[in-house]
Formats: C-alpha cells, sequence, structure tokens
C-alpha cells in the first residue's frame, strides 16, 4: 500500500517537533554559517540591501545575516510557531528584523521592495498544486527591484532519486528516535515520518510530500516566473558527514536577476 499524505500537510508539520527532528539541518550553526558564506559569495550583498529571507522559519539565516552586519532583513513564513519561535530570539539578540507571518505565493508586500530575495532550506515543491512554486517565485520577482537578485537553495532530485533510500532514521540525544519510510511517485517523494519518544511513547505520526526539481526543471521555474537572467549551481553540499539528511545532503543553487 502506497503512503497518503494530506494536500495541506505543511501547514502543520513546522512546529517545535520539526525544530527537534530537523535539528542536524535546522538548528546547527556552523552549517547555517557555511550556507550564508556561500550566499555571500553569489550575491553581490551590501549591509545596506534590503533582504527578503523568504519561508525563512525559525530565522537562522536572517538572523546570521545579522551577525554579519546587514541591517535590512525581513522574514516571511507561512508557520506561526516558527515566526514565534523566530521573534523571540530576534529579541533575546536584539536582532533588528521584521517578520510576516503568510502564505509565499501571496507574500502581501509593496513591489520593487527588496535588493535580494533568499530560499534557503528546500523550501520549494510542497504544496501539490501544480504552479504553486510558480506563484512563489513570481512573487519573489515582484518584490525585487530592478536588477535585484533571487537565490534558491534546493534538493537536486537527480542525485536524490539516484541514490534513494526509503527507509530511515535516526536518534536524537538518549531518549527519541526518528524513523521515515518514503517512497517515489514521478516527480514526488511521499513520506510517513514516525517520532517516538523512549519514555513517553509515540509523539508524531505524518505523512508528507516534496516535489524534486532536476536543474533543467529548476531552469524552467525561473523561466516561467519572468527572469530572464538565471543559472543553476550544482553539487552544493554543506553537510560536512555523512548520513541521510533528509535530501539535504546534495543540492542546488539557483540564481535570477530582475531585468
Amino acid at each position: 500500500m502506497g503512503i497518503d499524505v494530506d494536500p495541506n500537510w505543511w501547514k502543520t508539520l513546522f512546529d517545535e517537533i520539526y525544530l527537534i527532528t530537523d535539528a542536524r539541518s535546522v538548528c546547527d550553526e556552523a552549517l547555517t554559517c557555511r550556507e550564508i558564506d556561500v550566499i555571500c559569495e553569489l550575491l553581490p550583498m551590501k549591509a545596506s540591501h534590503r533582504i527578503l529571507d523568504l519561508c525563512g522559519g525559525h530565522g537562522r539565516h536572517a538572523f546570521e545575516l545579522c551577525k554579519r552586519g546587514f541591517t535590512e532583513c525581513t522574514l516571511l513564513d507561512y508557520s506561526r510557531v516558527l515566526i514565534d519561535v523566530a521573534k523571540t530570539r530576534a529579541i533575546e539578540n536584539n536582532y533588528s528584523v521584521d517578520f510576516i507571518q503568510c502564505d509565499a505565493r501571496n507574500a502581501e508586500l509593496p513591489s520593487e521592495t527588496f535588493d535580494h530575495v533568499i530560499i534557503m532550506g528546500n523550501s520549494l515543491g510542497y504544496i501539490q498544486e501544480p504552479e504553486a512554486d510558480i506563484k512563489i517565485l513570481t512573487e519573489a520577482y515582484r518584490v525585487l527591484r530592478e536588477g535585484g537578485w533571487l537565490l534558491v537553495d534546493i534538493a537536486d532530485g537527480t542525485t536524490v532519486k539516484q541514490s534513494f533510500n526509503p527507509n530511515a532514521w535516526h536518534e536524537i540525544g538518549k531518549a527519541t528516535v526518528v524513523c521515515r519510510q518514503r517512497e517515489i511517485r514521478g516527480d514526488f517523494i511521499r513520506a510517513r515520518e514516525l517520532v517516538i519518544d523512549k519514555h513517553k511513547g509515540l509523539i508524531r505520526d505524518q505523512t508528507y510530500a516534496l516535489r524534486l526539481y532536476d536543474s533543467e526543471a529548476l531552469e524552467a521555474l525561473f523561466r516561467q516566473a519572468g527572469f530572464s537572467k538565471f543559472n543553476v549551481h550544482i553539487n552544493f553540499s554543506p553537510h560536512q558527514s555523512d548520513g541521510d539528511y533528509g535530501f539535504m545532503n546534495n543540492r542546488m543553487i539557483g540564481l535570477g536577476q530582475k531585468d
């Protein structure tokens, strides 16, 4: 029997438990630093530039940019839980970041506002609606100023399919085990995730789906969103140790500039 997925799974998965199950990728400060190093290398960024961290979660990239002297950062994410976590950390560390909680397909921001938009951490492909990711990139294009840049960090679908493992699990500390059963259907990965506390028992049983992109499909997204200047860098692997990081081992970076 295949894995059935609620198409609205992405509205509830990204919460406090997600910050535990995916901590190896989303709560690793050294990893975040390496990712920001790449952003700063690829984009012509100045401290005064306005930067939108689209689908920015709990703020790890925006905050690292703040540490490096970037003073005009905005974080947008759908998850109220992650936005609240980010707001708390911003207050604790005196980070100057604006926060917006909304759907990235309708950013509710003025046009031509930002010098750069970044979409990090494989944040496309969640919504099964065929045009969803085009709408997200179209919004990014709309809010960019003329000459502004979009950077998208996404799993390399070609490599994911070549190295696909239907079963994976890892332990977190001494008490938590994360088990994932996965299958490929066309260009989608479907997965069931069980999170087990050795003392409390099952704390999560949820399914989710992720659309996979190869470099040509990512280029097509940029083109359909309005970008005429774009390119894709493959073989982006910020993790420095082996392991199954939920398809975050091998990624691509798409870059597009607004005319």
